[in-house]
């Protein structure tokens, strides 16, 4: 069922899309037919955007719920976008973290979302995509966190794979889980191999398992591109943004 969305949000949308770069989707046809997890880099905004304009089929996207609720979002906001500015400057973000405050609510609330959070409304996270998962709808999730793997990816927060052990108790079926790496200087996204749940196996070890290939595969898919700029999971500087293949590599 087509979610309904406001007159502003469709609004926000248009404008969205008509000034970010198209993205071309490839390796679609690698997208098995029928409900799976997408797990991708966050490439700071780019990565919801680009897979709420341009990512193909039925999916939600997980996002911070954090981001949806008018009460928690500046300071969510401040925290994790703008509180490594200098000092000087922090009033400003602090205040902007309030201005966008509606903008966010709008925006996360109308678009195909599912509020991810850190306390006991995560049940609901996983309630809700078990629900979207049954009629018919992939999620798509990001699930980086402060600690560099390598030049591409940061480690993966791992639970996200226990919506599959959920999902497999209730309908019996294995999710797969698809790698997707964002690449917007290229203005690209690859869509790489699934890997299926292996219902049998610890939930630990297939935590590791399917992480460590998913991490795996976004970092070869990314190291066989032409050379270009990797937008980073944190919000650094543009100039400081990785190579996908060092200079020291490219010149051997």
């Amino acid at each position: 069922m087509e979610k309904k969305t406001s007159l502003p949000y469709k609004i926000i949308k248009g404008l969205v899309r008509l000034f970010y770069p198209k993205i071309d989707v490839v390796g679609a046809e690698n997208l098995p037919d029928e409900p799976c997890v997408i797990v991708g880099n966050h490439s700071q905004m780019n990565g919801p955007i680009a897979c709420e304009l341009y990512f193909p089929g039925h999916r939600y996207i997980w996002c911070t719920g954090e981001m949806m609720h008018a009460g928690e979002v500046a300071a969510y906001a401040y925290k994790d976008f703008w509180s490594n500015k200098p000092k000087w400057s922090r009033w400003f973000w602090k205040a902007l973290a309030h201005i966008i405050t509606p903008l966010s609510v709008c925006v996360f609330n109308n678009a195909n979302t599912v509020g991810v959070y850190h306390d006991s409304r995560l049940l609901n996270t996983f309630r809700t995509s078990m629900k979207l998962l049954d009629e018919g709808g992939s999620m798509i999730i990001f699930p980086e966190h402060d600690v560099p793997r390598n030049n591409i990816v940061y480690e993966f927060q791992d639970k996200f794979v226990d919506l599959a052990r959920l999902y497999c108790k209730k309908s019996g079926k294995e999710l797969c889980f698809v790698p997707m790496y964002l690449a917007p200087s290229l203005r690209k996204m690859y869509i790489g191999k699934p890997l299926r749940f292996d219902s049998g196996a610890n939930i630990k070890a297939e935590r590791v398992r399917i992480c460590t290939y998913l991490m795996d595969e976004i970092s070869e898919m990314a190291m066989s591109l032409p050379r270009h700029r990797v937008v980073p999971y944190p919000n650094i500087p543009k100039k400081d943004y990785p190579y996908n293949i060092p200079i020291e590599v490219e010149s051997k």
